[in-house]
């Protein structure tokens, strides 16, 4: 297998893996009405009745990331969304590493699969020594 093959399946499976969380621990608790994602939303101070339409926008910005035309945008508004979570999180004083930074990781799975299974996106941002 060459490379590009192996960087390519890397990619897709780190994409299906950060669709897989996002739809499992976020999208669904919140797109079916589930208690822990208003009980979750309410201990962060978000007022009730936010759950639904914060998992309308994190389905929105999936599925852009999920289709290649338009991973690149879907990549730019979900890293908008898990940055608006951080906010969050900060404001509400959670610990750092398992709360505040967690957007970041989930971030940088994201991006680590899109540019593992888009070439024109390690052209533009190439690191050096891997292409």
């Amino acid at each position: 297998m060459s490379n590009g093959t192996t960087m390519l399946w890397a990619g897709r499976i780190l994409t299906g893996l950060f669709a897989l969380f996002m739809l499992g621990a976020s999208i669904a608790p919140k797109l079916l009405h589930l208690p822990v994602a208003e009980d979750t939303l309410a201990e962060l101070g978000w007022p009730a009745g936010y759950a639904f339409p914060i998992g309308l926008i994190e389905l929105a910005c999936l599925v852009l990331y999920l289709i290649p035309r338009t991973s690149v945008l879907g990549a730019i508004l979900m890293m908008g969304l898990l940055g608006g979570a951080m906010a969050t999180q900060i404001r509400a004083g959670s610990p750092l590493f398992s709360h505040v930074l967690f957007s970041l990781y989930l971030g940088l799975f994201m991006w680590g699969g899109l540019w593992l299974r888009a070439p024109d996106l390690r052209r533009l941002f190439p690191l050096r020594g891997w292409t």
